[in-house]
């Protein structure tokens, strides 16, 4: 006997044996039982989540010899035929391949026919958003008034491409992605009603990789038995996908939390002898802190399909919520430039390289570690005496007090941020704090800037300066402007004024200045006051409130300077 996959072999025939989409079957069911049918269903959804199954279903419940029923008995001739694929009163069409309106035509033309064998006549149209205009056009009239005895079941992965006169005169129904859950556990039933071995962290695999679609589920566990020689098994099941062990997982958030990055490469290398998908390595990555994530906010979400419950929640304690926020928003973004890399591992590289780089370590300044040093959190300085530094938050790079050695000339050029060598930071404080952000002031107006550099300039404060290397200090609440390439720009609009090397060092805290922005904002509240003032005295528009009670809005008044 021919080997039936199981894709056909497990396709359900009843309601009773579909798989999710429960607000579909309720509905339906309830229609079946009340015997109050619709002319038009139109079922969409992405492929393999059972919108033709469903159809053929509804077709076998409507043309049960025993009478429409939603349990239809699967027994009868018309039961048999439509199971099978031979119900002379269902009509499928593949629209994807009879796009003509002339097809349409031909197709239309024994719609006033009674059906020969059945109950109803039943045009299963899929793929329909694949039909021409012309073909929508002949289909629209007898698709609104069709004779009582024709029913029209439509099925697309597109409905977008269904024109609104179409959508207008159809029962839509919106079938959803499967739960990896839910596929799990019908995969398990089938391998247990197959009598086939297998390894519940197999089907987690699989369930994961069929996203969503039940017969691609189906598909790839026939592909899944046939390569373990009957068996499903975890290693093989990885091995056939590509993917990895949790252990690596592991190890390379483990590398990412320490900050190492010669740990994250060195297990890049071991991986990359095993030949694997590398942008699955990095789903595998985003899915394991996705459950990192769910265990740091809710520890009592444990799921027993997760994996190593031991590492996963170690990894929960180790790597904190920024952290796991922030590995997993580059994760995402660089999965989708993953394919743009001239090498897959080269790809999976800069995506972890860039989880380092942009990770927010309290106390360190940017760009002050290297990409094979550990970035450990390092004592922040001490505030000056005169003034409270607000605590610094994790969303930003943050900065010791060190400053940077004034660069040889022939040395080699670092980093904006990078520290060369430490120095003693100079304490600039009262006199000397006004003095220094009067000369930033008066910079930030004479500088060629312009833009979000600009706005960079203007939160910012000088608070130290020795020969050619500066301090600047950032507003807490503009931290978001502060980006390497910005700083970069910055430098170099300096250089290009004074027509000499000049170095910046860019810290976030509370600035013990006035900042060109504080002060432009300060100025302008105080015109607006004055303006005010101004026309409050003016003795027309005090005879004006006193007559009429009237008011002043301020709100509606500009300096006039």
């Amino acid at each position: 006997m021919s080997y039936q996959v199981l894709a056909r072999k497990w396709r359900p025939r009843t309601f009773a044996e579909l798989v999710g989409q429960e607000h579909v079957r309720r509905a339906l069911v309830n229609a079946l039982d009340r015997e109050q049918l619709h002319h038009a269903f139109l079922f969409t959804g992405t492929r393999g989540v059972g919108k033709t199954t469903i159809a053929r279903i509804l077709a076998k419940s409507m043309n049960c010899e025993a009478g429409v029923t939603s349990t239809p008995c699967g027994e009868c001739g018309a039961c048999r035929e439509i199971d099978d694929g031979r119900f002379v009163d269902l009509i499928e069409v593949d629209a994807a391949s009879r796009t003509k309106v002339e097809d349409t035509r031909e197709l239309l033309e024994n719609v006033q026919y009674a059906p020969t064998r059945g109950r109803f006549k039943v045009y299963l149209i899929d793929e329909v958003h694949m039909l021409s205009g012309h073909s929508f056009n002949a289909l629209l009239k007898t698709l609104e008034e069709p004779p009582p005895h024709v029913k029209f079941l439509l099925a697309t992965t597109d409905p977008q491409k269904l024109p609104v006169t179409i959508l207008s005169r159809c029962l839509q129904f919106n079938l959803r992605r499967l739960p990896a859950d839910s596929i799990r556990d019908h995969l398990s039933h089938i391998l247990g009603e197959e009598g086939i071995e297998f390894e519940p962290s197999a089907l987690a695999h699989l369930a994961r990789a069929a996203d969503g679609s039940m017969r691609d589920a189906l598909s790839i566990l026939d592909q899944a038995i046939a390569y373990g020689g009957g068996k499903v098994l975890d290693d093989d099941v990885r091995a056939m996908l590509g993917t990895i062990e949790d252990d690596h997982v592991y190890q390379l958030l483990d590398a990412l939390g320490a900050g190492a990055a010669a740990a994250v490469l060195e297990v890049v290398e071991n991986l990359a002898q095993r030949a694997p998908d590398f942008e699955t390595v990095l789903n595998d990555m985003i899915s394991v802190l996705h459950r990192i994530a769910l265990l740091q906010q809710l520890p009592e979400a444990w799921d027993e399909s997760w994996g190593d419950e031991g590492q996963l929640r170690a990894l929960a304690q180790t790597l904190s919520p920024e952290d796991v926020q922030l590995f997993y928003q580059i994760g995402i973004t660089g999965g989708r430039d993953l394919p743009l890399a001239p090498d897959p591992r080269a790809g999976l590289e800069m995506v972890l390289l860039r989880m380092l780089a942009f990770r927010p370590v309290s106390g360190v300044s940017a760009g002050s570690t290297t990409a094979g040093q550990s970035r450990e959190p390092q004592p922040a300085a001490a505030p000056a005496a005169h003034k409270s530094v607000p605590p610094r938050t994790n969303s930003a790079p943050a900065a010791p007090a060190k400053r940077a050695k004034p660069v040889p000339k022939g040395a080699p050029q670092q980093a904006p941020n990078q520290v060369a060598e430490e120095h003693p930071a100079v304490s600039v404080a009262g006199e000397a704090n006004s003095e220094l952000a009067e000369q930033w002031h008066g910079l930030v107006g004479q500088v060629k800037l312009a833009g979000v550099v600009y706005q960079l300039a203007m939160h910012c404060t000088l608070t130290a300066r020795e020969g050619d290397n500066w301090r600047l200090t950032l507003d807490p609440p503009q931290q978001h402007l502060q980006t390497k390439d910005r700083v970069i720009r910055l430098e170099q609009a300096m250089c290009e004024h004074f027509g000499k090397p000049v170095r910046l060092e860019l810290v976030v805290e509370a600035p013990a200045a006035e900042t060109p922005a504080a002060r432009a904002e300060r100025l302008q509240a105080e015109r607006q006051a004055s303006a005010v003032a101004s026309i409050e005295a003016d003795g027309n528009v005090k005879a004006l409130v006193d007559t009429f009670g009237g008011q002043v809005r301020p709100d509606s008044i500009q300096p006039t300077d």
